[in-house]
C-alpha cells in the first residue's frame, strides 16, 4: 500500500493482493521503521459510517471505509472511494482510497501486482 500526503489530503493506493487482503480481513496496514519509532498507516472497515473517515493516534494514520462498501471491492470494477471530512478546527481533510494501476511511464518499481491500467488497455489493439 502506498500513501501520499499533501497538505490536508491523504491518498492510499492498494495493489490487487492488498485489496483482496483488506476485503477478506477488514484491515490492511503498512509500517515504516524509523529505528526509534514506528509509523503505521492502515485501512480499516468500519460499521456505522457513511463516508470515509480518518484518525491519527499513536503514530498511526487509520482511514476508515464503510464495512458494507468494502466487502466486495476486490471483485468489482470500482476504482476507489473518496470523501472529505470537516474537522472540529474548521479545516477539511480530503481522503482517497483507490486501486493501484500500472504506471503509463517507465518505472523501476515492481508493478506485477498492480491492476491493469485502463488507459493502456484502451490504446492497445
Amino acid at each position: 500500500m502506498k500513501i501520499r500526503i499533501r497538505g490536508n489530503s491523504i491518498r492510499y493506493r492498494l495493489t490487487r493482493s492488498e485489496v483482496e487482503a483488506f476485503c477478506t480481513t477488514g484491515r490492511f496496514e503498512e509500517t515504516t521503521n524509523f529505528g526509534d519509532v514506528l509509523f503505521t498507516y492502515a485501512l480499516q472497515a468500519k460499521e456505522g459510517i457513511e463516508t470515509l473517515d480518518a484518525k491519527f493516534h499513536d503514530n498511526t494514520i487509520t482511514v476508515f471505509l464503510e464495512k458494507n462498501a468494502s466487502k466486495d471491492w476486490f471483485e468489482t470494477n470500482q476504482i476507489g472511494f473518496s470523501g472529505s471530512i470537516q474537522k472540529t478546527n474548521g479545516t477539511a481533510l480530503k481522503l482517497l482510497v483507490e486501486k493501484d494501476f500500472v504506471c503509463m511511464d517507465e518505472t523501476v518499481e515492481d508493478q506485477s501486482d498492480n491492476y491493469p491500467n485502463p488507459k493502456i488497455s484502451a490504446i492497445e489493439p
